[in-house]
């Protein structure tokens, strides 16, 4: 068997492109990539096409971006390709049977998790959110159900107390490529034993949103340093302050009793607010219509805000 492959390659946001990056770099030939439609970002709303879509482009890859891939037609053009394998990478559609059954070595996906401990669209925030203390990237081959196909091969990597959402997220994708080209090779050479997931042992990464972030200061200092690092840099946990809204960037774990959400102080080493177990000292926060600041700058200006007593969430 030839040792390149044709190659088609479905996937959508940054974490994606690395891995394209890593196939454009190697001897397989990438024959064309389907990401989702653009869609609208900034103030302007613009519409924007994907990373992939605009790594694709420079280099003159062809460009697919059906609403999905149940029509006839659509699958006819993925037929038409005649490719040897799909790679799909947060690609963010589902693919029917008849399109995983289109390709002569199928299809494979690069996952962030280990699975089966994280299925679906947040692995890498939901990881850190419930402590876990390591993640990974595992490589599957693909089957119909949700991130339940057999797998393939997998890297890990700890999650360490300082990781954010995003500082795990750029770690996973500099993992993810490198695994995808091994399993690649481990399919050409026979070396891979697909092994299947213990399906109990499954947990569904829900995807985020803004009421993911609102803090529930009753719950323990422990949880909330979890979930402030996981939803960042997006989308940032916050809480009402008066009648504001707080967005909190950073913060650790400190002593401190008191009402769940009370501040107990506020100096230049940042807002010490009291949780339903421990507290919190909130470091880097933004207030409606500014930047995030270091609480140390907030205090020279916002002092007043900022009074002991004063209760958060309210």
């Amino acid at each position: 068997m030839s040792s390149s492959l044709r190659i088609v390659f479905a996937g959508t946001p940054e974490f994606a492109a690395s891995h394209l990056q890593a196939l454009l770099d190697s001897e397989h030939s990438v024959v064309a990539v389907y990401t989702q439609p653009d869609r609208p970002a900034g103030r302007g709303q613009k519409l924007t096409p994907s990373a992939v879509k605009k790594l694709a482009l420079e280099h003159g890859i062809p460009v697919l971006q059906p609403v999905n891939l149940r029509s006839a037609e659509a699958q006819q053009e993925l037929a038409d390709l005649n490719a040897d394998l799909m790679v799909v990478v947060a690609y963010g559609l589902i693919l029917p049977q008849v399109v995983l059954d289109t390709l002569r070595l199928g299809c494979i996906n690069s996952h962030a998790s280990l699975l089966p401990r994280w299925r679906g669209a947040a692995p890498i925030q939901r990881a850190i959110e419930a402590g876990d203390t390591e993640s990974g990237i595992t490589v599957m081959q693909m089957e119909a159900g949700l991130d339940t196909g057999p797998m393939l091969l997998k890297v890990r990597t700890p999650i360490l107390a300082s990781d954010t959402g995003g500082s795990l997220h750029d770690r996973l994708a500099t993992l993810g490529p490198d695994a995808v080209l091994t399993a690649i090779q481990g399919l050409l050479d026979g070396s891979l034993t697909p092994e299947a997931q213990l399906d109990g042992l499954a947990t569904y990464a829900h995807k985020l949103n803004k009421q993911a972030a609102l803090i529930d200061w009753q719950r323990p200092a422990a949880a909330l340093d979890c979930q402030i690092r996981a939803m960042y840099p997006w989308p940032i946990c916050h809480t009402n302050l008066a009648s504001e809204t707080l967005k909190i960037h950073a913060a650790e774990l400190a002593e401190g009793q008191g009402q769940p959400g009370e501040i107990l102080k506020a100096d230049r080493t940042g807002l010490l607010v009291a949780c339903g177990e421990q507290a919190l000292r909130l470091t880097h926060l933004q207030l409606p219509n500014s930047k995030a600041l270091a609480f140390s700058d907030l205090l020279n200006s916002k002092k007043d805000l900022f009074q002991p007593g004063q209760v958060l969430g309210l």
